[in-house]
């Protein structure tokens, strides 16, 4: 009924740029927030940026400077640019919706697309 739908990802050299978008749709109200994680082989998923409804953007300390994110309320999607990649952003990307449906305003979903591998390497 939801869908969370990523494109972008792929293999960049160090110093490269790249971006991930991602576009929610289906039985939607509202979305409170979108964002953007991250898990490496052998670790936690994390936390990447995430923005609000208003624009309030929160980013991890290790990427705060390099990546961007931004959100188009009318489209529902998310994209997250990301510059001067390292190695150690290597991971699957996982775009993340908090949502209302129109049916149940005041139950708040939490929504996680497939992920999407993104690898720095030379």
């Amino acid at each position: 009924q939801v869908q969370l739908v990523e494109s972008g990802g792929g293999l960049v050299q160090p110093g490269g740029s790249l971006g991930l978008s991602c576009a929610a749709s289906g039985n939607i109200f509202s979305i409170d927030a979108m964002g953007w994680y991250r898990q490496a082989p052998g670790k936690a998923r994390e936390l990447v940026a995430t923005i609000t409804s208003g624009g309030r953007t929160n980013y991890a300390d290790s990427v705060t400077g390099r990546f961007t994110i931004s959100r188009d309320n009318a489209k529902n999607t998310v994209v997250l640019q990301m510059n001067s990649l390292k190695p150690e952003d290597t991971a699957v990307y996982y775009c993340n919706a908090k949502f209302r449906t129109p049916k149940a305003t005041f139950f708040l979903y939490d929504y996680w697309g497939q992920g999407t591998q993104v690898t720095v390497s030379s």
